[in-house]
């Protein structure tokens, strides 16, 4: 889940959901179909587990002309991200969905990946878990229209290490890394966890890449 969060449970979840334009509770009926939804042929961003939406949100308010769609598989997260999105947008949506099935999904229409905050899954048998694993990164392929992006932030150094490996044994080449982003430039949209760790000034680690 992104940001590596549990949120309480939210009261009238489902209706929250359910009364919502920009939630889609099956991603897949919309599968290889998206610029049709989305009423235009923009470049699609993804960001797989959105958490409580704030960075996809202020993405898609300030850049209209790229469509956005923020994955988050737990109810209760979707329904406060909701809560946050102002009314009037019309290049964002909301899928309750899990990273395991993104290519079912999505059919080669994305143009750029975000993963912020990612689980870590920390313990070696787990690795695979990870969203910059070979796993995944093989799933990625399948999404991607024809240039491949992926940014990815985080704050365990760990994690961003395996995956600056990853990426490169995968053949994304690196445009940026930083090992404590904000004190080499403060980016203009940020994560609700990245504002808490950022005003600690602990250090998040960033890369962009692409193939």
């Amino acid at each position: 889940m992104g940001e590596f969060m549990r949120l309480r449970n939210v009261k009238g979840k489902e209706e929250i959901m359910n009364n919502s334009s920009y939630f889609i509770g099956d991603g897949s009926l919309h599968r290889g179909h998206w610029h049709e939804l989305f009423g235009n042929y923009h470049p699609i961003y993804i960001e797989i587990g959105m958490g409580k939406g704030q960075f996809i949100i202020e993405n898609a308010k300030a850049y209209p002309n790229i469509n956005f769609i923020g994955i988050e598989k737990y109810d209760s997260v979707i329904a406060r991200a909701l809560q946050k999105a102002p009314e009037g947008l019309d290049n964002l949506f909301m899928i309750r969905g899990d990273a395991l099935r993104i290519e079912e999904m999505f059919d080669h229409e994305i143009d750029h990946i975000y993963l912020n905050f990612s689980d870590p899954w920390p313990k070696v048998r787990h690795q695979l878990r990870r969203l910059s694993s070979p796993v995944f990164l093989e799933k990625y392929d399948l999404i991607f229209q024809n240039h491949k992006e992926i940014e990815m932030r985080t704050d365990n150094e760990e994690l961003f290490r395996y995956s600056l490996i990853q990426f490169s044994q995968h053949g994304y080449i690196f445009n940026n890394i930083s090992f404590h982003l904000h004190r080499d430039e403060m980016p203009s949209i940020t994560t609700e966890y990245e504002d808490k760790f950022s005003s600690k000034d602990m250090p998040i680690y960033y890369v962009s890449c692409n193939k």
